[in-house]
């Protein structure tokens, strides 16, 4: 099994503070939020983030989806320290010198884009019972800027560097050229491009730059309501999500030499991936709903065992057993946070 070496993992995405509090069904509906969902704050979620931070027992996580992952798989890798390179834009304020504090004691090789037009993103995790509902307010993580930042030598080198990539849907949002230049580097080069659907909006409201960067997808990541909406949006005519994952396996690809992944977490239940052209489930770990204190990151953690051990090159029933023994943690834990060591074996 080949050790992994430092900056072997590239991620690239919005990094932003989470702000974490339990919340009951009235605030929800006062701001129009459903109890499980991902969207992008509007006008009217600004009194959201004033209100939130009003509650009692407020939690601040570093977070932002693709950072979480690449932190989960620092974590499970543990030495070397840096494996996971993470880009991303925040503001020169004082989230922004927590976001780097934390992914400085996450061991993750972060270079932030900083700039002060915009303050550091921020992400309102309201959660009810085992629901999350997040409203992300991107502000600097939405001004990246691929000239200021990815074209620079000094960066492009870390790229390059890199034999894993991994970038979150949600980026799409912010800068596609960014996501496709990687996406072609590592085609070319033929490592691996991994990538993520990250919410059902991604695929209604940004199909057009995701399927320009899906030929390029080795490992598409995704739960079932994304592959879902993904599979309506394509016109895949069907919700069996068997059918679904083999039908965008099936979609045109690049590189020729790596047949494209596709993988479907559905919560407790059974996790869906292509073998090859067939379509396999792996069941995920018993646990007591009682255990379970927030889904908040369990999507994001279990891509973060998933990738470490992918960079060690190690079979897919291995890659999804390090996913979901890393889900398993975070989800009895608030945030997407992790003990100071894992016990996988």
């Amino acid at each position: 099994m080949p050790t992994p070496s430092e900056n072997m993992l590239f991620g690239m995405g919005n990094p932003l503070l989470d702000i974490s509090a339990v919340v009951d069904k009235d605030f929800l509906d006062k701001f129009g939020l459903k109890p499980n969902d991902q969207i992008l704050a509007e006008d009217k979620h600004k009194a959201l983030f004033e209100e939130i931070v009003k509650r009692n027992k407020v939690e601040y996580h570093a977070g932002g989806s693709t950072q979480n992952s690449v932190k989960i798989a620092q974590w499970m890798l543990q030495k070397p320290h840096k494996v996971a390179t993470f880009f991303g834009c925040i503001g020169k304020d004082n989230f922004g010198e927590i976001l780097k504090k934390k992914a400085e004691e996450a061991h993750v090789d972060a270079h932030y884009y900083e700039q002060n037009e915009e303050p550091t993103g921020t992400c309102a995790a309201c959660i009810t019972g085992d629901n999350r509902s997040l409203v992300a307010n991107l502000a600097a993580a939405n001004c990246y800027k691929k000239e200021k930042h990815l074209d620079l030598n000094s960066n492009w080198e870390l790229v390059e560097k890199a034999k894993v990539y991994y970038i979150a849907g949600f980026f799409l949002t912010v800068s596609p050229e960014s996501i496709l230049k990687v996406a072609k580097h590592a085609s070319e080069n033929n490592k691996i491009f991994c990538m993520n659907l990250s919410a059902p909006f991604i695929s209604q409201f940004f199909k057009e730059p995701l399927m320009k960067v899906m030929p390029y997808v080795d490992i598409l990541f995704g739960n079932e309501t994304e592959a879902a909406t993904f599979a309506k949006e394509l016109g895949f005519e069907t919700d069996d999500i068997a059918v679904i994952a083999h039908r965008t396996q099936e979609l045109p690809k690049e590189n020729s030499k790596r047949q494209r992944l596709v993988v479907f977490t559905q919560g407790k239940d059974d996790t869906v991936a292509t073998v090859g052209d067939k379509v396999t489930m792996f069941p995920v770990l018993d646990i007591d709903q009682n255990e379970i204190v927030d889904t908040n990151g369990a999507g994001d953690s279990f891509v973060g065992g998933f990738l470490s051990a992918l960079v060690q090159e190690q079979p897919l029933e291995e890659c999804i057993r390090a996913g979901h023994y890393a889900a398993n943690v975070i989800i009895r834990r608030v945030g997407c946070t992790f003990p100071e060591k894992p016990d996988f074996h």
